[in-house]
């Protein structure tokens, strides 16, 4: 074996990698670090994403990051509870088909190659709990595999094997990005100060239009109050409610605080086996990983902790230009 030593041709930057991390509603972070990426010029070659981090990545390659954004902050607490579909008597509490549509509308029937550019969706086969890189067939079921968490969604089967939520194996793929060939790579936390809240922090509510009784009529009071006491709604205010100092955790904050407490411990392994080149994390520990109205704030802070780092990634860029390439090859 020898080391090739020559330099990398003129002009030509080696492979830029962008690990997106999971973090549930804290994802939405990840449009604004995207945007200060596309504001300073700079393409990545590789993008591998968990959880949400795939679905941000997938939506900045199909040239759909505008679509998303806007989707986002559009979303209200009404507009949350009306996307999730409970399911009773099935694998997770939520089937996921009304999200599924609005991939649907955006992604419509492409597929992971029809990409300009490397994309991996990190997701986890259920039986064996291996780590798999989804980078081919349709993109609509790997991005739902990837943030199938499990509880809340059911497994996706891709390719004949159940697939469970990413970041229960690579919270931040840095070692995807490096193994499909990324010289440098940027890796986009949402873990960074992760023991902040895990639920939501407001009250949410379920029917404004219920609180017009109709004191006079027995039969519409008795029907107001079924509807209010719904399985679906009843069900969905055990999950997702008021979050505060010494009161019992929602059965959702309960799952939300797993996963964080999952994610924290297995970040700060693998990334310190394999630490990304530049590491961002906006510091978003303050809102809870189920507060998807709050896209605003997360994609400010996603854009500010990226552009703040955007002299580093520059310098970084400029480094490996100008070292060997390092290639092995045989004798």
């Amino acid at each position: 074996m020898r080391l090739d030593t020559s330099p990398l041709p003129s002009g030509k930057r080696p492979p830029l990698g962008l690990a997106l991390g999971g973090g549930v509603a804290r994802g939405w972070a990840h449009i604004g670090a995207i945007r200060a990426l596309i504001e300073a010029g700079i393409k990545p070659d590789i993008i591998a994403g968990t959880s949400i981090g795939a679905v941000v990545g997938a939506a900045y390659l199909a040239g759909n990051l505008d679509a998303l954004e806007e989707w986002a902050r559009s979303l209200n607490r009404r507009k949350v509870m009306g996307y999730m579909d409970v399911r009773w008597g099935g694998s997770g509490l939520m089937r996921g088909e009304r999200l599924a549509r609005v991939m649907r509308h955006y992604f419509k029937d492409m597929k992971i190659e029809d990409f300009d550019r490397k994309f991996a969706a990190v997701t986890c086969d259920l039986r064996t709990g291996y780590e798999v890189w989804l980078q081919n067939g349709a993109l609509i079921p790997a991005i739902r595999a990837s943030y199938a968490l499990p509880g809340a969604f059911e497994p996706v089967k891709v390719d004949g094997r159940f697939m469970i939520d990413g970041a229960l194996v690579n919270p931040v793929p840095v070692s995807t990005c490096r193994a499909l060939g990324a010289h440098m790579v940027i890796a986009v936390s949402l873990n960074g100060d992760a023991f902040g809240p895990i639920g939501t922090s407001h009250e949410i509510h379920f029917d404004d239009e219920d609180d017009d009784v109709n004191f006079g009529d027995p039969l519409e009071l008795a029907s107001q109050s079924l509807n209010k006491l719904r399985p679906d709604r009843l069900l969905l205010k055990s999950m997702i409610g008021d979050v505060r100092p010494g009161k019992s955790p929602k059965m959702g904050s309960v799952m939300m605080g797993t996963l964080n407490i999952v994610m924290d411990r297995i970040s700060r392994s693998r990334l310190a086996g394999d630490p990304p080149d530049v590491f961002i994390a906006p510091r978003i520990g303050h809102i809870g990983m189920m507060e998807f109205t709050r896209a605003e704030e997360l994609i400010e802070r996603g854009y500010r902790a990226m552009q703040h780092e955007i002299p580093l990634i520059k310098s970084v860029m400029d480094v490996l230009g100008n070292i060997p390439s390092g290639t092995v090859k045989p004798q």
